[in-house]
């Protein structure tokens, strides 16, 4: 399955998602692009949407290849192999740089306070997954706070990753599980283009 744009992936995310339509449940997307997927959740289902801020570390050769995954508040995620082979404290400080550009992209996008997912069902959002350690990472944040029941629901995803993930949550839905993935996320979308900080915050800002 492919798609024309993120819209287009959260409305087809929207449809699997109708039984929780109304519920006591809150949409958490991954900022920058699973934003404007998670808004069309959060709008077709009627709940509140709000973020979950995750950073990918980079192999330092590589930056684009994640071998590690980190949270706002420190949540780590790592494919030991890789981090293994990496200089140590390159990958501490990286870590630690991480987190201050994930707090301060919080700080950026805040137009209201955390909505917590305490006894709610947490519905965790993004426009796709490549290796799926920021989203494990995202699921380990989640956790912190005790939802009730936690559902990933994401356009696309490797067979690996999908298996991975599925272990970790209540609830794993995914329109496209692909056991010959093409590389990269964007290779799924006919419209794919950056999304920007101010298309975040006024995102948020209409929800």
């Amino acid at each position: 399955m492919y798609f024309q744009d993120r819209r287009e992936a959260g409305k087809k995310i929207a449809e699997c998602l109708k039984k929780h339509q109304g519920e006591n449940a809150i949409v958490y997307a991954l900022p920058r692009g699973g934003v404007v997927t998670g808004k069309e959740v959060a709008e077709n289902l009627k709940i509140p949407l709000d973020l979950i801020v995750t950073r990918k570390i980079g192999h330092p050769s590589n930056p684009e290849y994640a071998i590690a995954a980190v949270s706002e508040n420190g949540e780590l995620v790592a494919n030991e192999n890789e981090v293994s082979q990496v200089d140590k404290l390159w990958f501490k400080e990286e870590v630690t740089r991480q987190i201050a550009e994930a707090k301060r992209r919080r700080k950026k996008y805040s137009v209201h306070d955390f909505l917590s997912p305490k006894d709610k069902i947490a519905i965790l959002i993004d426009d796709g997954i490549a290796t799926g350690l920021t989203m494990l990472s995202a699921i380990a944040e989640l956790k912190r706070y005790a939802p009730k029941k936690l559902i990933v629901a994401i356009p696309v995803c490797p067979a690996d990753s999908a298996e991975n993930i599925k272990k970790q949550v209540d609830e794993f839905v995914c329109l496209n599980i692909d056991p010959k993935y093409l590389g990269s996320v964007g290779a799924y979308y006919s419209s794919f283009p950056q999304v920007e900080d101010n298309q975040v915050i006024e995102i948020l800002k209409e929800i």
